[in-house]
């Protein structure tokens, strides 16, 4: 199939969700990749936007292979791979070093992107996490387990492309999985989108500050 770029993707995977127009919806970006996506799903369903805040806990030697991942849930999520931390021999120092990295990564960029925001209450709303692409899962099976930490009474995961090996693993997460492409050409996200370049600080700032700028003309005026 292939994307256009993330705003196709994100066009796209709102046509899949448009069921949810107009219902009690929150949707959830991992950013920064997934957040140009989501945008574009929060608009057509005129729901509000916000970030789900997740990092990949990558091997010491190895940074892109993942041992696990964290999610800021209020208290923060661990998940771990013990597959790959058995094969690989990592000590769990290691792993502790790694993981409190991350987490702090994760604390610079909650200053950074949400300017000391609450968080938008999903108790008791449907919830859909929301990302560019899934290749192993680890880190959007750790901000599914965040979120549903929240009690949100329906958790959707949402993805222009995943791996099937991935979206296995992750539909016991989520109360629903909506995928448009369950394969990736190489192993690769990016090789299913013509642009992908990768989202920076600033413009996750200017997609947030441009979401809470229409969800407030959105609102009626107070008698």
């Amino acid at each position: 199939m292939g994307f256009r770029d993330r705003i196709d993707a994100g066009r796209r995977l709102a046509h899949a969700l448009a069921r949810y127009k107009g219902q009690d919806a929150v949707v959830l970006a991992l950013p920064r990749g997934g957040l140009p996506v989501a945008a574009e799903i929060a608009k057509a369903l005129g729901a509000p936007l916000d970030l789900v805040l997740v990092r990949k806990i990558g091997v010491p030697f190895e940074e892109e292979l993942a041992m696990g991942a964290v999610a800021d849930g209020g208290e923060a999520v661990t998940v771990r791979n013990e597959d790959v931390i058995a094969a690989l021999g990592v000590k769990e120092s290691s792993f502790e070093e790694v993981r409190d990295r991350q987490m702090a990564e994760i604390e610079r960029r909650r200053q950074a992107y949400l300017k000391g925001r609450a968080p938008v209450p999903i108790a008791g709303k449907t919830a859909i996490v929301v990302d560019d692409g899934v290749a192993t899962g680890a880190t959007t099976r750790a901000a599914l387990k965040a979120v549903r930490a929240r009690k949100p009474a329906r958790l959707v995961l949402a993805t222009p492309v995943a791996s099937g090996e991935a979206l296995q693993l992750l539909r016991p997460e989520a109360d629903e999985v909506v995928c448009l492409q369950d394969y990736l050409p190489m192993g690769a996200i990016g090789a299913c989108y013509e642009d992908f370049r990768q989202v920076s600080d600033d413009q996750v700032t200017e997609i947030l500050a441009k979401a809470a700028a229409s969800a407030g003309a959105a609102k009626p005026a107070a008698p």
